[in-house]
Order: structure tokens, then C-alpha cells, then sequence
């Protein structure tokens, strides 16, 4: 061989390794990812006419949402989301918080029944949120509870070497703000401040996020005459200016987000993170539920999908990229309450979306498996062609 030809030859060794690198990178890079993006979906099923979690987990994949919320620890939906390489966190429900959080050993049993088997077995179960929206809630005796509990599974989680995969949360509502506007006013109320900073300080010590559930929806239908609609869903409007801050808004959703951060700061964790647990628009509501269409909400959820691609913090921290859980993945029929809580679904129960912002439903999920795959297999292809173009010259 001429030592030109062994010096291509050389070359073509390097693309050939080059090449097996880069296809071997992405796809060991997508196992070590607590939160994939920033986009995530709940996943409640308080409703009778819902697909099967099988069929869910399908739905999710085509769609390319890597990261859902349920409300409890189901073992049908757990096991159904086995090697599916989406992120889930599950929710210890208000009801245990008491049993939960007299001794560890009852965590311990909660935990190993519930979330140890099932990671064990290829589901990713990245969290559990211990209770919902406790604080600030009507059912007083459950906030003195409430920490004892989230501390009780973590140790749990610690004894079973999982502590650093699976992350202790608490979900909260609007109702723990004293105030929110402006933003940089917010802060605690009273009666929630004795719980909450003790509570925040454990998850800083652990290195957990607050998680708050902000609706845009629920503010304007509260408070529609004052509300501009275009601030609340993402639209043109001159939106709001802080004074304290001086800084601009130009939708709500950011708002809340800094409001919360304010309310943060001021009783002392400056550097905690903020991430969505809940957000959504109703697409049906009672007469009196203002805001409530098939376009509000599609123009919301789509809006907030772009913002969210966008991977940019808030003003007030423009360097914390925002993360939120859509709520929700489907209407749930069975809600008690008014017309708006059965009807904040992305998707039909069919699979087929409830109206376009983007995604695709599962009578698209053969194309989204195809396209996937022919990437796949282009990239082998190149390996082989590469490899005999090698073999030839040698």
C-alpha cells in the first residue's frame, strides 16, 4: 500500500470511531437526566373513560413528553412506564401524611411498596411530592405534619441508597402568598410562614426545588374586569411594571414565577429554585367561570410550550431557566366542582389531541417511531459504509 493510501486509510479509521462515538454519546446521554427540558405534563386520572396506561405511556412518547406528574403511586401506571425513559414523580397523597409521619418505618414500607420495586425494574421514577398543596390549605392539622413526613421518606429513601435519584417535594398553591402584586411584594402569609421556612429549609439542606402550582386562569376568572386576557394568555399586551424592581412583565405566568422567588428571598433562600408543578387554561367553563374556551386555552398552552422551548429564566432571575408541568394531560370527567376543573385536558381520551398547539397524537405515533428510527438507522449505515470503504483499502 502506498503511503498516501495508508494515510487515507488512517483517515477514514478516525471517521469510522468518530462516527460510532457520536451514535453511542446519544443515546448514553439520555440516561442520566433527572429533568429532560422544561416541558412536563400531569397525569390525573380522576375519570372513567381514560386509555390504558399502556396506551398512555405511547401517547407520551409520540408526543415527545419526557416528564409527567401523578397523583399518587399507581403499580398499573408504574409498570406500564417500565424502559419507557420518561421521568415520573409520584405523590404520597394527603391521606398518608399523618400515618407517614410518625415513623420512618412507615415510609420505609410505603417507599419499598411503592417506588423501590418499580425503579429497580426500569421505571424512572425521579420524585415523589409528599402531599398537595398543604400549606395554606383548609385542613389545618396536616401542616404540622407535613415536614415530619417529607423528612421521614427521605431518610427512607437514604437507607435504600436512592436519595440521590429520587427527589422529596411539596407542591404548593397560591393560597401560602400573603400577596403577589407587584411580584417583588410577595411574601409568605403569616400563619404559613412558621411552616413554611422550616420546611424550605430542610429541602435547601437536600437540595430540593419549590414547586408551586400558578394558574393564570384562576387569577383572571377571579378578577376578569381589572385582568387584561392578553396578559394572561402570552398575547400582545403592555403588561405590568414593578416599581421596587423595575422591572417589565409582559405576561402573568412569568409574574407568578417571580413572585415567587421574591417570597423566597424574603424569608431567606435567595438561591432556591422555582419550577411549575402545575399550570394549565380550562377549555370549558360554568357561565360564570370567565376565560374558559377552546381558544383561550389553546392560545395559553401553546404559548407557554414556545416560552418554555425558549430554555430563558424570568426577569427578576433571567439566569433560572423556568420548568413547569402542564396540567393536564386529559379532561378527568369525574372532577367534583365547577365545569372548568373537568376541562383542562391536552388530549382526548381517544389519544387525538383536544386542539393543536403542536403535538402530535397517537394516530401520529407510527411516523414519530419511523422517523426516529430511519435517524437510526442512517447513522449505522454510514458506520457500515465506512467500514467496508476501510476494509477495501487495507
Amino acid at each position: 500500500m502506498h503511503s498516501s493510501e495508508m494515510k487515507y486509510s488512517r483517515m477514514l479509521r478516525s471517521s469510522f470511531f468518530l462516527v460510532l462515538l457520536f451514535v453511542f454519546s446519544i443515546f448514553s446521554s439520555q440516561t442520566a437526566v433527572a429533568f429532560i427540558g422544561t416541558y412536563g405534563v400531569n397525569y390525573g386520572r380522576i375519570a372513567d373513560n381514560l386509555p390504558s396506561p399502556e396506551a398512555v405511556a405511547t401517547l407520551l412518547k409520540s408526543a415527545k413528553i419526557r416528564n409527567i406528574r401523578i397523583y399518587d403511586a399507581d403499580h398499573s401506571v408504574l409498570t406500564a412506564f417500565r424502559n419507557t425513559g420518561i421521568e415520573i414523580i409520584v405523590g404520597l397523597g394527603n391521606e398518608f401524611l399523618k400515618d407517614i409521619s410518625v415513623a420512618e418505618d412507615r415510609a420505609m414500607t410505603w417507599v419499598k411498596e411503592n417506588v423501590e420495586p418499580f425503579i429497580r425494574g426500569g421505571t424512572r421514577i425521579s420524585g415523589i411530592a409528599v402531599g398537595n398543596e398543604i400549606l395554606g390549605g383548609t385542613t389545618i392539622e396536616l401542616w404540622e405534619v407535613l415536614l415530619p413526613a417529607a423528612k421521614n421518606v427521605y431518610y427512607a429513601l437514604r437507607r435504600l441508597g436512592l436519595h440521590n435519584t429520587v427527589e422529596v417535594s411539596s407542591p404548593h398553591s397560591e393560597a401560602v402568598f400573603q400577596n403577589s402584586y407587584p411580584p417583588s411584594s410577595c411574601t409568605f402569609r403569616d400563619d404559613v410562614a412558621p411552616f413554611m421556612k422550616p420546611l424550605l429549609a430542610f429541602f435547601w439542606q437536600i437540595g430540593s426545588p419549590f414547586y408551586i402550582n400558578a394558574y393564570p386562569f384562576l387569577a383572571y376568572k377571579s378578577d376578569s374586569k381589572e385582568i387584561d386576557l392578553n396578559y394572561a394568555i402570552f398575547e400582545h399586551t403592555k403588561g405590568i411594571y414593578d416599581p421596587n424592581t423595575k422591572l417589565h412583565y409582559d405576561n402573568m405566568f412569568d409574574a407568578m414565577v417571580d413572585a415567587s422567588y421574591a417570597a423566597l428571598e424574603k424569608a431567606g433562600f435567595p438561591k432556591v429554585p422555582v419550577i411549575v408543578s402545575e399550570t394549565g387554561w380550562a377549555s370549558k367553563g360554568d357561565p360564570d367561570e370567565a376565560g374558559a374556551s377552546v381558544k383561550n386555552a389553546k392560545t395559553y398552552n401553546r404559548n407557554l410550550r414556545k416560552r418554555l422551548k425558549k430554555r430563558k429564566g424570568t426577569p427578576y432571575r433571567p439566569n433560572m431557566v423556568v420548568r413547569a408541568y402542564v396540567f393536564a394531560l386529559f379532561n378527568e370527567n369525574l372532577k367534583p366542582g365547577p365545569t372548568s376543573e373537568r376541562n383542562f385536558g391536552l388530549f382526548k381520551p381517544d389519544g387525538s389531541i383536544a386542539y393543536d398547539i403542536g403535538f402530535k397524537g397517537l394516530k401520529d405515533s407510527s411516523a414519530t417511531r419511523c422517523g426516529f428510527g430511519t435517524s437510526f438507522n442512517a447513522l449505522v449505515a454510514a458506520c457500515v459504509v465506512m467500514f467496508l470503504l476501510l476494509h477495501r483499502l487495507v
